[in-house]
């Protein structure tokens, strides 16, 4: 292992509406995720398990975070193979099963990165990156699921 990193985040719940968890209806599932020196971030539960639709829950910060990640390493990958990327957005989805006991997992996560390159002649390398980005993302390798990529590449 070349390096090892840590990081901290700090989440409090600020759902106590009065009688604290005396009731599962009683509290709200409402929660701030902290990291110094960044904004805060207001979680929730999913709204199917009583969340706040208007705040992120741990799903979408999942999606998003391999998303994100995911992108990240496109980019730098592109950047030293000599593909300019002009725009790049994904709209990932994710699919999550919920077991007997309540349990659940998920059990996919499909990207689907739209990226405009600068020329045609960029177009197969622009594609064969996203395997290689995959390959690096510290995320996707820290899953136990698949992620499957659907990119489309568009010339500018």
């Amino acid at each position: 292992m070349k390096k090892e990193h840590a990081y901290l985040a700090t989440v409090t719940w600020i759902g106590n509406l009065g009688t604290g968890t005396s009731e599962y209806k009683a509290y709200d599932r409402d929660h701030i995720i902290s990291v110094a020196g960044k904004p805060d971030i207001a979680g929730s539960s999913d709204l199917a398990f009583r969340g706040n639709p208007s705040r992120y829950s741990p799903e979408d910060s999942l999606v998003a975070a391999l998303s994100a990640c995911h992108m990240l390493w496109y980019l730098h990958l592109c950047a030293v193979n000599s593909v300019v990327v002009e725009q790049y957005i994904d709209r990932a989805t994710g699919k999550m099963a919920e077991n007997e006991d309540g349990s659940g997992q998920f059990y996919e996560v499909v990207l689907h990165p739209e990226v405009t390159i600068r020329t045609e002649q960029m177009r197969g390398k622009a594609q064969a990156l996203h395997r290689d980005a995959h390959e690096m993302c510290f995320l996707a390798r820290s899953v136990n699921f698949p992620i499957h990529h659907q990119p489309v590449i568009r010339v500018k």
